[in-house]
């Protein structure tokens, strides 16, 4: 049974979500404001959080950054009644796992709940090293020389997409598919963004890749 913490500050809408998710399955509990979602959140381990973008003392944007700066990698789809594609690549940059824009029937966010949790649980690779990282897929963790590397959970993903398919060329569209979901808006840049970032935490030198090498005009490869 997946657990799941919904944050969100309108009681009906809360209380909906918390009935239909509970009806089919999950373990349920609400929090109705953004500090409270960043207790909750390092208090207890949770599969996933349904994050309303507009809350009171911390909003949506504030939450998940916090959380992703705190190391917590759990799968965050956010709920947003705001329609400007900016907005959603922004929340998906800051470690967002996916979102949702209302009005939604329970039935397609049910379908997007589903969708990530496959996408984050996935079968296990075990361990693998190269250079001086080893990845640890049961765990969920990295390690460089011997030391933690704090990454997002979509780094982590697009890492293990790399891992799966070492020596293959992925487009962008194929690295989508794979950390975010072939249902989720992205763009390029979003894409160029988090792979910035993740060299920057397990290259040796990340101005000269030597991992993580892009294919000029088709992609990214692994060379592990």
């Amino acid at each position: 049974m997946a657990k799941i913490l919904i944050v969100e500050d309108d009681k009906d809408i809360a209380l909906g979500l918390e009935e239909d998710l509970a009806r089919h399955g999950f373990e349920v509990e609400t929090v109705d404001d953004g500090e409270k979602a960043v207790s909750r959140a390092r208090e207890c381990h949770w599969d996933l959080i349904i994050l309303d973008l507009m809350l009171p003392r911390k909003d949506g944007f504030e939450v998940c950054k916090e959380l992703r700066r705190a190391g917590i990698r759990t799968p965050i789809i956010m709920l947003t009644a705001k329609t400007h594609e900016a907005e959603k690549i922004f929340g998906l940059e800051i470690g967002a796992d996916d979102y949702v824009t209302k009005p939604f029937s329970p039935r397609e966010l049910r379908a997007r709940i589903h969708a990530v949790l496959r996408r984050t649980s996935g079968e296990s690779l075990g361990t693998y090293q190269f250079g001086g990282c080893e990845v640890d897929f049961d765990r969920g963790e990295v390690r460089r020389s011997g030391r933690p590397v704090d990454l997002s959970a979509l780094e982590f993903r697009l890492l293990t997409a790399f891992i799966r398919r070492r020596g293959r060329v992925l487009s962008r569209e194929q690295l989508i598919d794979a950390a975010w979901g072939p249902t989720t808006i992205v763009t390029e840049r979003v894409v160029d963004t988090h792979i910035l970032n993740l060299r920057k935490k397990i290259e040796p030198v990340p101005a000269k890749p030597r991992y993580i090498c892009s294919v000029r005009g088709m992609g990214y490869r692994f060379e592990g």
